[in-house]
């Protein structure tokens, strides 16, 4: 695979306690399979091209073509380097798509306990600065925030921060145990593998106890919400979960990004998915919300699958959006057992336009205005 720069894997306990090596058919273990690539993952086109550039035993015709695959496959998608990100080159680690949260890439936090076949961040591995986010700027990051008071949430991501020293975390949030530091931001959100992949971090690391200690100043004197975007890969019982504080989030479908191909499902079959474990989850489990795609104009949602003036039609709603006065407003497009992706829906006959133009784009105009587009 020619995503990462890394041939797979990941830590030691990754290696020694998610993976059954002992499996007779170990390319169908679903930790082995999303923690190493294979050749399968690219489409057809770049496998030839690739084997071609290998066969030919050039250094660079091999360099070429990674790097002309790699561009292909769509480094950042929805527009997060060109609508995302904040002008300023003191910014270069930030994204602020959505009114109220802003994602903060710590420049020491982009590795990774494990490099998945599967993630949307491959672009952050692969050693290209030109596509790769990454904030060295504390300050101008702090400033940005004060910059903008209806920001409340800062999500914190990579790579991974919990790979960064507690030291090097305080650079970025040691502050916001002041409770009168920018006191309109109250929630500090970590995207993590760490719990699952490197749990070592919060028990035997050198600084594992100084970390803990800070996450506890962050809610208990700086008055924060301290939340942990997880990721758990074996995982228990739904009911047993939620037990353990495990609240079920979001249910994503892959990105069009990277193999997106080799792990997509069709919206219909992704729907009748999340339908049927919704079903078996008890109401306190029934907190995810999908199937969903965060895609340019934001988060969209298959809601529902229902006859719309006599056509089968998908049920959509934003779950976030670039124009908030989309958001939980509800629309519909034509059933398409096919699709995979938001841009290859179409409005239904007779009904109204989809909110996102051919590009992907959320067209311009109010909600109300959209939607009378066609009827003009």
């Amino acid at each position: 695979m020619v995503m990462f720069s890394a041939p797979g894997a990941g830590s030691s306990y990754v290696m020694e306690h998610l993976i059954n090596w002992d499996s007779e058919d170990l390319d169908h273990d679903p930790m082995y399979r999303l923690l190493f690539p294979t050749l399968q993952m690219l489409s057809r086109r770049h496998q030839q091209q690739l084997l071609e550039a290998r066969a030919s035993e050039d250094p660079f015709a091999l360099e070429a073509a990674v790097k002309d695959i790699r561009s292909d496959l769509n480094p950042q998608p929805a527009g997060q380097l060109t609508l995302n990100r904040p002008k300023s080159v003191e910014l270069h680690g930030i994204q602020h798509k959505y009114a109220e949260t802003c994602l903060l890439f710590p420049s020491a936090g982009q590795t990774c306990h494990a490099y998945c076949t599967y993630c949307f961040r491959w672009a952050q591995f692969i050693g290209d600065d030109d596509v790769r986010l990454a904030q060295k700027d504390s300050v101008a990051f702090l400033r940005y925030l004060g910059e903008h008071p209806e920001l409340s949430d800062v999500l914190i991501t990579g790579g991974d921060p919990f790979i960064m020293r507690v030291g090097l975390l305080k650079s970025y949030l040691g502050k916001f145990v002041d409770p009168s530091f920018l006191p309109h931001i109250r929630n500090l959100r970590f995207g993590t593998r760490t719990l699952t992949f490197w749990p070592q971090r919060f028990t035997s690391d050198q600084d594992a106890h100084e970390l803990l200690d800070f996450l506890q100043q962050l809610v208990e004197v700086g008055g924060r919400s301290v939340d942990i975007m997880g990721f758990v890969p074996r995982q228990p019982s739904r009911k047993r979960e939620v037990q353990l504080g495990i609240i079920p989030y979001y249910m994503f479908l892959a990105r069009d990004t990277g193999a997106q191909d080799y792990f997509s499902v069709p919206l219909a079959r992704a729907h009748q998915l999340y339908a049927d474990a919704i079903r078996q989850s008890s109401g306190l489990a029934r907190t995810a919300r999908g199937p969903s795609m965060s895609c340019t104009p934001g988060k969209v949602e298959i809601s529902g699958i229902e006859i719309v003036n006599g056509q089968k039609s998908f049920v959509m709603r934003f779950l976030q959006c670039r124009d908030p006065s989309w958001i939980g407003r509800v629309f519909f497009a034509k059933y398409d057992e096919t699709a995979i992706w938001f841009d290859e829906l179409e409005p239904l006959d007779g009904g109204s336009v989809l909110p996102w133009d051919s590009r992907g784009f959320l067209r311009p105009g109010t909600p109300e205005e959209v939607l009378a587009t066609l009827a003009q």
